[in-house]
Formats: C-alpha cells, structure tokens, sequence
C-alpha cells in the first residue's frame, strides 16, 4: 500500500505545523487534528492512509486513542506511528502493545520518520 494521505494528531499547533510542513514537502497530503474528538471526526470525513499520534493530549491521550483506532473495524487496518516525548522503553512498549505499528521519540528527526514510513507501504 502506498502511503499518500497522513493525519497527524498533536495538540501543540508547532508540532503539526512542522510535521505537516515535513510531510508535504515529501509529497504526502497532511490533516492535522488536535485531539482525539478532531481525529474521530477526521478518520470518519476521509479515511488516512498513515497516522502520526501524540501521546501526551488533554481528554483522550495518544495511547487510548490508538487502541480506539485499532479496535474500529472500520479503521483497524490503518498504521499508526506514535510520536511523542514520552521517550522512555516502557512508553514505547506500551504504545505498540495498544496497537501503534511504530514509536519514534520527539523531537522527531526527518530521516527516521520517513524511513519508518517507507517500511509501512
């Protein structure tokens, strides 16, 4: 599957410009939600070929919101990337054990982003 269509989820507006920034310069097409309210509603208008998912969000956090995704049959079979300062190994063990297909820490170097992304399509 070819990866064209990225929604990132992030509450910091930085975050989602510089990686929406990043991603477009790459050829993808970003959407941006700021929580997970925004993103339900995002994935239900037009479905994403590739999540980016912060962790740390006010109401639902990045972790529950993955295992929400992987759990909707509708949306089950999007990869999702974590991309988060929660830098620790027990983060990122917790974050794919909710269903995320991959776990990079902020702050978010380019090559490994797109080398993860590379690997997903």
């Amino acid at each position: 599957m070819a990866i064209k269509n990225v929604l990132v989820v992030d509450d910091s507006k930085t975050e989602l410009m510089f990686l929406s920034d990043l991603l477009q310069k790459r050829g993808f097409t970003a959407r941006t939600a700021e929580n997970a309210e925004q993103a339900m509603q995002a994935l239900a208008a037009s479905k994403p070929d590739l999540i980016l998912m912060d962790v740390v969000m006010p109401g639902q956090n990045g972790f529950q919101l993955t295992r929400a995704i992987v759990r909707n049959p509708d949306y089950a079979d999007i990869p999702i990337i974590i991309c988060t300062s929660k830098n620790q190994e027990t983060d990122r063990v917790w974050g794919l054990r909710q269903g995320a297909r991959d776990y990079i820490a902020k702050p978010v170097d380019p090559a490994e982003l797109f080398a993860k992304i590379t690997a997903l399509s």
